[in-house]
């Protein structure tokens, strides 16, 4: 968790918006999913805000290694609503009776021509009045924004210690494989699916987290 929270600005009141978000959307008897765990935070974070009855987590992973740390994480904090680690591509996992769904930092990382599809799917498998929180790195339209943000991302992680060369390195390893996009492009999209309402809550530079609601 200490790597995210060094590179993702905000990402400490973004566990704490999810928390909130399931304590007012989760219904009693339905399932919350986490798709792209990772460690298993906004899981936990799901877990500290239910406060129904009936509520199961699935956390869901396609790395071995982030599973296997999650069973260290999350036996530490044992609550009412179980947390079920599944080691597999999100893609390949039947959403059903969701009432509240997470994609933190995940949506960023799939084929732009894909992402319509997978929501869509997402989408079906969401009880109404639900909610979605996407949390993605964007874009800004316009120019002077857009390097006005990332040059605060910068400093935000030079602030947190990393240096230079490795801010480089991390940049190039995430070349043509994170492809951001606008926050007009996300909510256009989650509209065209069929959400009913879709609103930017927070942001952070050039980070910012959505709610999708069904």
């Amino acid at each position: 968790p200490d790597m995210i929270r060094r590179s993702v600005p905000g990402y400490e009141e973004i566990l704490q918006g999810i928390s909130l978000f399931t304590a007012y959307h989760v219904k009693p008897h339905t399932r919350c999913y986490d798709l792209g765990s990772s460690l298993g935070a906004a899981s936990l974070a799901m877990q500290r805000g239910n406060k129904k009855p009936g509520v199961e987590i699935y956390a869901i992973d396609n790395s071995p290694d982030m599973i296997r740390e999650s069973k260290n994480y999350i036996k530490n904090h044992p609550e009412e609503a179980p947390i079920h680690l599944i080691c597999a591509d999100f893609r390949d996992i039947k959403i059903e009776n969701a009432s509240v769904v997470v994609l933190n930092y995940t949506l960023q990382f799939l084929d732009p021509a894909e992402r319509e599809e997978r929501l869509r799917i997402i989408y079906q498998g969401m009880l109404p009045n639900s909610v979605l929180i996407v949390s993605e790195k964007v874009l800004f339209p316009d120019a002077q924004e857009h390097e006005f943000q990332y040059a605060m991302h910068l400093a935000f992680k030079k602030a947190q210690g990393y240096s230079n060369l490795e801010i480089s390195q991390k940049r190039t390893s995430l070349e043509n494989v994170l492809i951001a996009e606008t926050f007009e492009t996300h909510k256009t999209r989650l509209l065209k699916i069929g959400f009913k309402q879709c609103f930017q809550w927070f942001q952070y530079f050039n980070f910012i987290s959505m709610a999708a609601i069904k």
